[in-house]
Parts: structure tokens; C-alpha cells; sequence
């Protein structure tokens, strides 16, 4: 794509200014939820820490990626099976497992690459996926890669310098580029940071929320655009101490595929000895202010609403959802909507997929 359409397709983000365009009420039912055994093995490795998923329609697979750092196996993906229509979802059956490899061809050494989210390429098939990086022990900072569908590497897109691991500035440990989604028809990538950079405040308490930040990008790398996104504040305080609570973005897919502008964010808010709240929020970033390169206090940020309190959906124990796709539409003309759980290889918790209609 030229620099050209990519300035025609992102002027159609930024220079809007009115009042973000009414949508018609979206209605959100259960269709059920499935959970893979924990330390489930597959292709000699242990399925869990699952937190990002796609759909693939021209072949129905679904491709996920395991944010284990390389210590219970390499840096990898699966490819899986998941049958989702009007009468629920089905057992996953996996299908093939890749390591992912550096540009050497090397597998990922333990500890140097945390992966988080991962999106097909609907124009070359490759997979774009991003990684938090590592503050704690060192900084290295996140990425967004692209692999090919045997885990060779291709490339590696430009991250914005206020995303950079720095010592005073920069995201948070294991709060970075959390979720990531194509837009535009595949011409634009958008990527999301779990919380708030360390120059752009606290994260979210139960008395108030935060700000983070969403990058626009051209498929090629360019960045175009970033905008501010207000975190809700933490539905409840950590039990029985406080002070084990947060807030943050975890998934996002975009609303429309051709459309550059509106985007469905999950935000996962967890507190410790009370359990986890997602919800799912509409967003426009049609009149948002650019903060590419400036502060964010003061900015205008995106228009968000509520689409969907996982709590208030009747699934009787909801955990820690990391992962978001678009699935198979189904006959009533309703999109499919998947979430995926990471249980971060913990016995306690769950691999939990939840399978949503959406009209």
C-alpha cells in the first residue's frame, strides 16, 4: 500500500471533529463456554497461558498464542479446531504447534520474549504478533513481529518512542502491548497498551480510573496515530489486603473489518481474593486528539460504551480473559464472538473459552 492511500485511510480517523456517530444497540448473548484441562499437552508441549486467538475463515481454523516466556517450552503458537454455531461451542481440537524463531532462525531463549497477542494477515497470511518486553531484571523493550505460519521470522514493525523501555518512562511492567487488531480492510494495525505509561500516570484504583494509550500504524510499519483511552476504575478492592487490584486492556478486534475507526476493547479488572470483572466497551476514535508525540493530559480521548458486563451474562465464574476474536457468523445473521482465558499455567485457574452471539 502507498503513503498515499495510507494518508486517505488514516485523514479518515484523525481530522473528523463533530460528536462520535450514534450506533444502533448491540445485543450480546451466551453461547456457552468450554475449558481445556489444565497442563493439557499437545505436540510435546503444556497448553495454558493462552492470551491471544484468531480466526481464520478460509480454512476455519482459529490460531493461538501462549505467552509462556520460553521456560515451560519455546515461545509458540497453536492452530486449533473450536466448533462455534447457534447450539454453543465444542471441544477444542488442536492442530499444529510452531515455535516461534528470532531472526536467525534461533528459538527464543527463556526469559527474552513475553508474546501477547497475535492476528492473521488477511492479505499475506503471516502472523503479526506482540510482545509486553521485560522492565523487571533489565529493559528490553516490546515489539510488534511478524512470522511466517512456520514461526520463521519476517519482519518487525516500529514501536512509538513514549513505548520504549526506558528507566523513568515508558509502560510498565507486564502492562504493555497487550492487544492488537487489524483495521481498515488489513491496510492499518492498531495495537493497545494493557495500562498506563509511567509519564502518563497511576494505574486505575477502585476511586479512580486511568489512561492508556492506542497506536495506529500502516501494515508497513508507519505510525500514524495514537489516542488516548480511558480505563474504568477497579470494581473492588483486594481482599483480604488492599493494594492487589488493576485495571487494563487485554483484547481488542476491530467493530468492522473496513472500518478504521471503531474497535471492540475487553478491559479485565482483577482483584486479589475477589475474582476477575470483564467488560467489553465500543469504542470511536473518530474525534479523538492525536498524542503521537505529546502529553496526554488534556487530550480528547476516544468515545467508549458499554457493550457487555461479562458478569451480567450469567457465566457463573468468569477468568482471566485475555484473548478476543470475531468467529464464524451464524445463521441467524449474528456474529460470533470467542474469548479465551489465560490461566497462567496456574492450577487455580482456568483456560477458559466463552463463545458469545453478537447482533
Amino acid at each position: 500500500m502507498g503513503h498515499r492511500v495510507a494518508a486517505a485511510i488514516f485523514g479518515a480517523m484523525v481530522v473528523g471533529v463533530s460528536a462520535p456517530v450514534a450506533v444502533a444497540d448491540i445485543g450480546v448473548r451466551v453461547l456457552g463456554e468450554q475449558v481445556i484441562d489444565h497442563d493439557f499437552e499437545f505436540a510435546a508441549t503444556v497448553v495454558g497461558g493462552l492470551s491471544g486467538i484468531d480466526y481464520v475463515p478460509g480454512s476455519g481454523e482459529f490460531v493461538l498464542i501462549s505467552d509462556d516466556r520460553s521456560e515451560k517450552g519455546p515461545a509458540r503458537f497453536y492452530t486449533a479446531r473450536i466448533p462455534v454455531g447457534e447450539t454453543g461451542i465444542g471441544p477444542v481440537s488442536f492442530t499444529g504447534s510452531q515455535p516461534l524463531r528470532r531472526a536467525d532462525g534461533s528459538l527464543y531463549p527463556p526469559r527474552s520474549v513475553d508474546p501477547e497477542d497475535i492476528r492473521v494477515d488477511p492479505w499475506t497470511g503471516y502472523y503479526f504478533w506482540t510482545q509486553e518486553g521485560e522492565r523487571s531484571g533489565g529493559l528490553a523493550d516490546p515489539s510488534v513481529r511478524v512470522s511466517g505460519a512456520d514461526g520463521g521470522f519476517v519482519s518487525e514493525l516500529p514501536i512509538p518512542d513514549n513505548e520504549r523501555m526506558r528507566a523513568d518512562s515508558g509502560p510498565r511492567q507486564n502492562q504493555a502491548l497487550e492487544a492488537a487488531t487489524f483495521a481498515a480492510g488489513g491496510a492499518l494495525f492498531v495495537t493497545a497498551m494493557e495500562g498506563p505509561l509511567l509519564q502518563d500516570g497511576p494505574g486505575a484504583t477502585t476511586t479512580a480510573g486511568a489512561t492508556t494509550r492506542i497506536t495506529v500504524q500502516a501494515r508497513f510499519g508507519p505510525l500514524l496515530a495514537q489516542f488516548a483511552y480511558p480505563l474504568e476504575p477497579v470494581f473492588a478492592e483486594s481482599q483480604p489486603g488492599a493494594g492487589q487490584a488493576s485495571n487494563g486492556v487485554t483484547a481488542m478486534v476491530a467493530d468492522d473489518a473496513l472500518d478504521p475507526t471503531r474497535f471492540l476493547v475487553v478491559e479485565r479488572a482483577f482483584a486479589e481474593g475477589v475474582g476477575n470483572r470483564v467488560r467489553i466497551f465500543e469504542i470511536d476514535t473518530s474525534a479523538a486528539s492525536n498524542v503521537l508525540d505529546t502529553p496526554i493530559a488534556g487530550a480528547r480521548p476516544v468515545a467508549k460504551r458499554l457493550v457487555a458486563d461479562l458478569t451480567d451474562l450469567g457465566i457463573e465464574a468468569v477468568d482471566n480473559i485475555e484473548a478476543m476474536t470475531w468467529g464464524p457468523r451464524l445463521p441467524s445473521g449474528e456474529r460470533t464472538l470467542v474469548l479465551v482465558a489465560d490461566n497462567n499455567f496456574a492450577a487455580r485457574q482456568r483456560t477458559q473459552l466463552i463463545a458469545l452471539a453478537v447482533r
